[in-house]
């Protein structure tokens, strides 16, 4: 098992699992096919298979299916990948908004795949490249506009610097009442401030789990308990801290 504060691996027998994490992306890759249950991540993903295919599933709609896929944030969807993947994790306002899944092809992929540094058929390692993976990625998707001030600085505190922070004491920092804070971060962002901190408490708990028990991790992240825990994850990325802890035991 490789350690540090945003980047872990952990293996067992055929399965590796690998995460890590900078400002520009999150990212899991793990060494076989893997499928997640219905979910609505408040975050891009673009899942990037290796030799394989990506397919995604909306409630009433056809499946579909492409080399690679980059899903828009609160997308309700099931999600599978054939091979081996990298999943990144892209945050909202880091990326142009847009309706539906974007297809990716094959010869897409590899670009992002190397721009990451992946060269193994089985995933990458914890050195992987995310800044320029991600510098890639705004290639195919596009180039954001620009967040106003006040909700930058908002996001940032309540995802990276300092989730437990209440809103309203947020909103004096930027010279706002809540209710107006809360309104600029939905028209610009397009999710609600609670649901990103959320998604910033959820990450740091899936980078403490190789060290710690589920139920620190969440307590630690500043969820209620491990059962809080355990229902975020599911309904963010469709899977359970659980599913991830296995692979070390």
């Amino acid at each position: 098992m490789i350690r540090s504060p945003r980047a872990w691996t952990l293996e067992q027998n055929d399965r590796r699992i690998v995460f890590a994490s900078t400002t520009e992306a999150t990212m899991f890759a793990e060494s076989r096919p893997f499928s997640v249950s219905q979910h609505r991540l408040p975050a891009w993903k673009a899942v990037l298979p290796i030799g394989g295919h990506a397919q995604l599933l909306q409630p009433g709609r056809p499946m579909v299916a492409a080399p690679g896929l980059i899903v828009p944030p609160q997308l309700a969807h099931t999600c599978a990948a054939t091979s081996p993947y990298i999943a990144l994790f892209i945050d909202p306002w880091l990326l142009p908004s847009g309706p539906g899944p974007i297809r990716l092809d094959a010869g897409e992929v590899r670009r992002l795949l190397a721009a990451l540094g992946t060269t193994d058929s089985h995933g990458p390692a914890t050195g992987v490249d995310l800044t320029s993976g991600y510098a890639e990625l705004r290639t195919l998707a596009g180039h954001p506009a620009p967040l106003d001030p006040r909700v930058a600085h908002a996001v940032h505190l309540c995802t990276s610097r300092d989730p437990d922070m209440p809103i309203t004491s947020i909103a004096n920092e930027v010279g706002l009442s809540a209710p107006r804070l809360r309104a600029l971060v939905r028209q610009d962002v397009g999710i609600a401030l609670t649901r990103l901190r959320r998604w910033g408490r959820l990450r740091t708990a899936i980078a403490d789990l190789p060290d710690s028990t589920a139920a620190l991790a969440a307590a630690t992240a500043g969820f209620a308990d491990q059962a809080h825990l355990t229902r975020t994850a599911r309904d963010f990325i469709g899977r359970t801290p659980a599913s991830l802890q296995r692979a070390a035991t």
